[in-house]
């Protein structure tokens, strides 16, 4: 079995409230990766508040990855991707 690889991620954007705070953290999102490469079911696992959370699952909406491959075909898997929140 060879895993997804993520080949499209967007930075997430701040909540306004996270911002003003100069709050960080990390989010860890759930997933599954469908045959096709695109994420569903995507669902906050870990949220660290400030309306982060929802941030997160709006930019791993739109990643793209190259779907997991079982013995030569394209399957569906479940995994988890962090969100790094940073303001530098």
């Amino acid at each position: 079995m060879r895993a997804p690889v993520l080949t499209y991620q967007v930075d997430p954007e701040f909540s306004e409230e996270a911002r003003k705070a100069k709050f960080s953290g990390n989010v860890l999102v759930g997933l599954i990766v469908d045959e096709n490469g695109h994420p569903e079911n995507v669902h906050v696992l870990r949220d660290v508040g400030m309306g982060l959370g929802q941030k997160a699952v709006d930019a791993v909406k739109q990643y793209k990855f190259k779907a997991a491959m079982k013995d030569g075909k394209p399957v569906k898997v479940q995994m988890a991707v962090e969100v790094n929140f940073q303001i530098f």
